[in-house]
């Protein structure tokens, strides 16, 4: 009985109400849309500049892998192709099974590839994503500290940079944690170690192996120029996310100022986690629209931007993961079906 009401909470209740929210929130932000105006502007879009969305989001995807690449090297040297590959196929199944699957998805793909512990595999990308995480608050702060968003004031601009000082300090804090203790891992007897058991237990595999592949996976480049190519990239990668508003833009006619575009990213990214963590779908696109009316882009061409964004990604995320599964021989239906099941024994 307990673990049927769970379930229905957890399953039906929990998404029934976050996506009540979102609606409310999609309601709010375009209840004066002009439908025919917001038609008239897709039609009229500059495809020239939608080919360069689509471009840059791939390249994003690109660089992505290239970062990991670098950090799995000294395990062992795969090439940024099949590393984007298996990015871009983890955001496939994720927006077809919206479960946070991506990153386990991505990591089994490349062990089963290259013949890796999906545990060390995944290790890493939790410390790429934290690098990220960084990088992110760092721009959050640049955003914050330059002041030159003229339609943003007060509290805002202080949230913002109290919100990327708080996620600077807890992914440094994370990272250190993992490098200065990851020998940890290893010692059944202490808190981590049993941790680490009982979720292996949970999962049917070895105790020791799982501690010890875990532990395999929190590493950090040898060579210099490695180390350097992980910080940039996760630079670049941002930069890149942050152009994909200027070429929406571009295609209906809107220019925007250079930190207006930052501002964007930041908002939006902050709008993103914040969802995850209330159960909210659909993040990224609300705080998109929240930021765009924040700096006077008609609703009309707002929401269009936004949709150029989120429609191109969705398809090439889909379409090009199922290009990678199926050149690798994986039906994505059966992992589809295996996450859905994972998730109602969860």
């Amino acid at each position: 009985m307990l673990n049927n009401l769970r379930h229905f909470v957890t399953r039906w209740l929990v998404p029934l109400i976050g996506s009540g929210l979102a609606l409310s929130a999609v309601f709010f932000l375009y209840r004066s849309l002009n439908v025919n105006l917001f038609l008239g502007e897709v039609q009229k879009a500059n495809l020239w500049w939608i080919a360069v969305l689509a471009a840059t989001i791939v390249m994003e995807q690109f660089v992505q892998g290239w970062k990991w690449r670098q950090l799995l090297y000294d395990i062992k040297p795969i090439s940024a192709a099949r590393l984007t590959g298996a990015f871009i196929a983890g955001y496939g199944v994720n927006i077809l099974v919206p479960l946070g699957v991506s990153p386990f998805v991505r990591s089994w793909l490349v062990a089963r590839l290259e013949d890796l512990n999906i545990a060390t595999v995944l290790m890493t990308t939790a410390i790429s994503r934290f690098i990220d995480g960084i990088v992110f608050a760092i721009f959050a702060g640049v955003v914050a500290i330059a002041g030159q968003l003229p339609r943003v004031e007060g509290n805002l601009t202080i949230g913002l940079g109290i919100a990327g000082a708080a996620n600077l300090i807890i992914f440094v804090g994370i990272l250190w944690l993992l490098f200065r203790h990851h020998g940890r891992f290893l010692n059944e007897a202490g808190l981590i170690g049993r941790l680490i058991d009982w979720i292996a237990e949970k999962a049917g595999s070895k105790h020791g192996d799982v501690r010890a592949a875990l532990a395999q996976g929190i590493i950090w480049p040898r060579e210099r120029m490695r180390q350097q190519g992980v910080i940039a990239a996760s630079f670049a990668m941002k930069a890149v996310s942050a152009t994909h508003y200027l070429w929406a833009g571009l295609a209906l006619g809107i220019t925007l100022n250079f930190f207006d575009y930052l501002f964007l990213m930041v908002f939006a990214g902050f709008a993103l986690v914040l969802s995850r963590f209330i159960r909210v779908p659909g993040g990224f696109l609300i705080g998109s629209g929240f930021a765009l009316k924040l700096l006077d882009v008609p609703d009309e061409q707002a929401l269009a931007m936004i949709l150029f964004n989120h429609i191109i990604s969705v398809v090439l995320m889909v379409v090009i993961g199922l290009i990678v599964f199926w050149q690798s021989g994986i039906d994505m239906r059966a992992i589809t079906r295996g996450t859905e099941k994972r998730d109602v024994r969860g």
